[in-house]
């Protein structure tokens, strides 16, 4: 058999590189590029292979994990009920646990046009900012629709109106490659019917977002400030259209704006905000960070039903809830990646690098030595993220700011993980909205700093596509 140069070089020819591309020649795996969350790393690639702890937990701290993991996936129920620490669900809400939008632990998707309730999609409010919206700016990131507040939440315990039902329509968009082969891509239409509380604000301005996988999400907390700072740096200096931005959230804990790495558009700061406003949004849930019910002024039945706080004013959500919760969704680990020295995969990954892939979906970091967890710590691990904001162009845009960034802004999303989304998830929708049906339909929206990068891949024959997915998919 021949060697495994030989046999990428047979492959570069027949997928048409030539030795005097610019890219990176990668004709091996690189030491460790297997193990995506260094030591963390676990092996399994079944529909459960996003709902393993870290594989460096040791078995006296597996118990916490566990614990968390049932409130993770265990349902909330209305109050009042004999299920005292589980209730306080609603009034308004998109489903009754964590595990109803991060299915598996996994990828959420759009609605299927019969389907009762949107669940693993929401769908988020705002109005234009305006001068005497500036606190809530400061603090929120947005202005939220006066009726309908920050989220639409399609479901309300009973006695209390839903705001409404929404639905996902598309639109066809023909992309061409340069072979002539033509995909066609669909543009999301959002309808809403059935609205409780009347007419929106006649600007109210819409994005739908998909649940995100919840993998490395401890990890992706432990990469050191300076480091995604440098990787704008870097971006500016290359001047070559991409210019990473990293977002300027508020902290709730603190008091005080920082910076954001968590949520499409990196509106949060940390992980544990990112739970709180979770289970305020999604599950109409109190913390001890936001201790009052996701209601309107407008909505007065649901200011009015009763909650699950204690006798003495403790949340719904206890901070020792909050803590295994935390704990559970930094600890999940990342999947090995797989077939990492296949011929095919390797070509794939020089494709990656030549279309530039690599400006914003940065491989490689050092986790931090003072991480949470002492697991998550001295980690090397590859995302492929920047956790920078890059403008996506129009066609991607939702026209909605959030703290710093604008309408067409997005953060780079992780891609490890990325090639199970089918055993776990059951399909393979990307992008914030699940407009994507597939990975190269999600690679093909790219525009905007993107741009050059899709105009590559258009460029690709049927090969060096089917190579470059087989790279994706090897993550």
């Amino acid at each position: 058999m021949p060697s495994l140069p030989l046999r990428l070089s047979a492959l570069f020819l027949a997928l048409g590189l030539s030795a005097c591309d610019d890219a990176p020649r990668f004709t091996k795996a690189e030491p460790g590029e297997a193990r995506s969350g260094g030591a963390a790393t676990v092996r399994k690639t079944d529909q459960n292979a996003f709902s393993q702890p870290s594989a460096n937990l040791p078995p006296s701290r597996r118990v916490d994990f566990s614990v968390g993991n049932s409130f993770f996936r265990s349902p909330w129920v209305i109050a009042p009920s004999t299920t005292t620490a589980r209730d306080g669900l609603g009034p308004l809400f998109n489903t009754n646990a964590c595990q109803g939008c991060h299915i598996k632990d996994g990828r959420g998707h759009p609605p299927t046009p019969d389907a009762p309730n949107a669940v693993s999609m929401l769908v988020r409010l705002s109005i234009p900012d305006a001068p005497q919206y500036a606190r809530l700016i400061e603090q929120l990131g947005v202005v939220p629709e006066p009726v309908y507040g920050g989220q639409f939440q399609d479901m309300a315990i009973p006695g209390v109106a839903p705001e409404g039902k929404v639905r996902v329509d598309y639109t066809p968009v023909p992309v061409r490659f340069k072979d002539g082969t033509e995909v066609e891509l669909r543009k999301p239409v959002l309808q809403f019917s059935q609205l409780g509380y009347g007419p929106m604000h006649p600007d109210t301005r819409f994005s739908a977002r998909v649940a995100p996988p919840m993998i490395g999400l401890g990890l992706l907390e432990a990469i050191p400030e300076e480091a995604i700072l440098a990787n704008a740096t870097a971006q500016a200096k290359e001047n070559n259209g991409i210019n990473g931005r990293p977002n300027r959230v508020w902290d709730d804990e603190q008091q005080k704006t920082v910076m954001g790495r968590f949520g499409w558009k990196a509106g949060q700061p940390n992980l544990n905000q990112q739970n709180v406003h979770a289970f305020s949004g999604d599950m109409g849930l109190t913390t001890s960070l936001r201790p009052f019910d996701d209601c309107t002024d407008a909505q007065t039945a649901c200011k009015q039903a009763p909650d699950g706080n204690g006798p003495d004013g403790e949340p719904e959500v206890s901070d020792n809830i909050l803590r295994l919760v935390l704990f559970y969704t930094r600890n999940l680990a990342v999947p090995a990646r797989r077939n990492v020295n296949d011929a095919q995969v390797l070509a794939g990954k020089n494709l990656f690098f030549q279309a530039g892939c690599q400006s914003c979906h940065t491989p490689k970091y050092t986790t931090a030595a003072n991480a949470a967890e002492p697991e998550l710590a001295n980690q090397v691990i590859r995302p492929y993220s920047d956790l920078l904001l890059h403008d996506m162009g129009e066609g991607l845009a939702d026209n909605r700011s959030e703290f710093q960034a604008g309408g067409r802004d997005w953060r780079t999303p992780p891609l490890w993980g990325i090639g199970l989304t089918q055993a776990v998830s059951g399909h393979t929708q990307f992008l914030h909205d699940g407009r994507a049906r597939n990975l190269l339909e999600a690679v093909l929206w790219h525009g905007g700093e993107a741009r050059a990068a899709q105009q590559q891949v258009l460029s690709f024959n049927a090969g060096q596509r089917a190579a470059l997915l087989a790279f994706l998919n090897s993550l």
